[in-house]
């Protein structure tokens, strides 16, 4: 998989910031923490519940100030 971004007037401090943004939203980094070390299976399920309740509060939080503004 290859990235590629364009530099645009010679803005190179642009195309890296883009660069970075793309990097971020493909996963790579997150990955790369994942594998970093060894988790037994009991414990990725405790984070992956942990993680999935935070979104769950996240997401009602958004909905909850949208309705307020309505």
């Amino acid at each position: 998989m290859a990235i590629t971004v364009e530099v645009k007037n010679g803005d190179i401090n642009g195309a890296f910031k883009r660069f970075s943004r793309k990097v971020a939203n493909s996963g790579v980094p997150s990955e790369l923490k994942k594998h970093r070390e060894y988790s037994k299976p009991g414990v990725k399920r405790r984070e992956e519940k942990k993680e999935m309740i935070q979104n769950f509060y996240k997401r009602n939080k958004r909905n909850r100030r949208n309705k307020k503004r309505d």
